[in-house]
């Protein structure tokens, strides 16, 4: 008993597999098998500074952002939504050593 492939007709666009146009076979349940287009997956958000993936938040098209809750777009931290945990940690650090900078060449002059 082979399996064999039935041919299908793709509903829209081209007869080519980009990307874009990627359909999956579905059976229905009066036993027809029809073709359903799957979108693309998004890439997600990622850190401005360091270009990591950010974690806590859904991986979702800039479009679909606008129909989620605000506790899935961001976290609970400052820079919450658009940099990773570390870059904020080395910001908040960078800070720290600069003012002590300052502090150390104020002890200088005097």
């Amino acid at each position: 008993m082979g399996t064999s492939k039935r041919s299908c007709t793709l509903p829209r666009r081209h007869c080519y597999h980009t990307k874009s146009n990627r359909m999956q076979v579905v059976k229905t349940p009066g036993g027809k098998l029809v073709m359903h287009t799957v979108k693309k997956r998004s890439a997600g958000p990622k850190c401005g500074d360091t270009g990591v993936q950010l974690h806590g938040i859904k991986k979702l098209k800039a479009s679909a952002y606008k129909n989620v809750h605000k506790r899935e777009k961001t976290v609970s931290r400052a820079y919450g939504g658009s940099l990773s945990g570390g870059a904020v940690r080395n910001r908040i650090l960078r800070a720290f050593l600069v003012e002590e900078q300052k502090i150390v060449k104020k002890m200088n002059k005097a």
